[in-house]
């Protein structure tokens, strides 16, 4: 299951779900990690989440991050929500690429992985593909 959280730049995307992954971090039973491109989230956080920076694994675009995703989920059966911050940064912000990164991540966590994804821009620029998940 997939849940974005969309708007402009400065519209309060991030502090939307640093406030649900603290949350979450309260009363989930299982493993939550929050995957984001540079470090900027340390101090925001609970120590109980963890945290990945895709830049100190080189990742850069759709296919890398979909494999990444896919290989943290496949070393960790406990892993119960994921969050991705800023994913159109981390795909070079490929709108069309967006919808099937979508679809492959949607089918990679199935019914029992919750994913909260970031997408920096209007939902009036989203495409049909991308609207689906709001």
């Amino acid at each position: 299951m997939i849940k974005l959280i969309v708007g402009s730049k400065g519209s309060g995307k991030t502090k939307a779900m640093i406030d649900m992954i603290n949350e979450s971090a309260k009363t989930t039973p299982g493993n939550i990690v929050c995957i984001e491109k540079s470090m900027k989230l340390t101090y925001d956080v609970s120590h109980a989440v963890r945290l990945i920076d895709v830049d100190e694994y080189k990742i850069a675009g759709y296919d890398m991050l979909y494999g990444f995703v896919a290989g943290v989920l496949a070393g960790n059966y406990d892993i119960v929500e994921v969050y991705i911050d800023g994913i159109l940064k981390i795909g070079n912000h490929d709108m069309e690429g967006l919808g099937k990164i979508l679809d492959q991540l949607d089918a990679v966590a199935g019914e029992s992985i919750k994913m909260v994804v970031t997408v920096s821009a209007d939902e009036d620029k989203l495409t049909d593909a991308v609207k689906k998940y709001l």
